[in-house]
């Protein structure tokens, strides 16, 4: 399945456009991914566990769409957009959505 951020594919007229597709995920931060996260922003570098955390996040999002779209009869989503959000009384878990137009090409 072709999923892309810009609104048409190049060289593949969109033939249907089925409606919009979502596809969201909810993760929980880990009591030692944070104190090792709070480690290393006192000594400085990148947060290789946490990035870990949001890569998947935005893979199951970016599937679930992919999912959603196919059941649609879908071939594609084209718009695709990657919206991040921190929730929780303490900002404790994080939501990653995906949101395009499944379409026909």
């Amino acid at each position: 399945m072709i999923v892309t951020t810009t609104p048409t594919i190049e060289g593949r007229p969109v033939q249907q456009y089925l409606g919009v597709v979502t596809g969201e995920v909810i993760v929980g931060a880990n009591m030692f991914r944070d104190l090792f996260a709070s480690i290393r922003d006192i000594v400085g570098g990148r947060s290789g566990s946490y990035e870990d955390v949001l890569a998947r996040a935005r893979m199951q999002a970016l599937d679930e769409m992919k999912q959603f779209a196919a059941g649609m009869g879908g071939n594609a989503v084209v718009g695709v957009d990657l919206d991040y959000e921190v929730l929780g009384a303490n900002g404790s878990m994080l939501m990653v959505s995906a949101t395009g137009t499944a379409v026909v090409v």
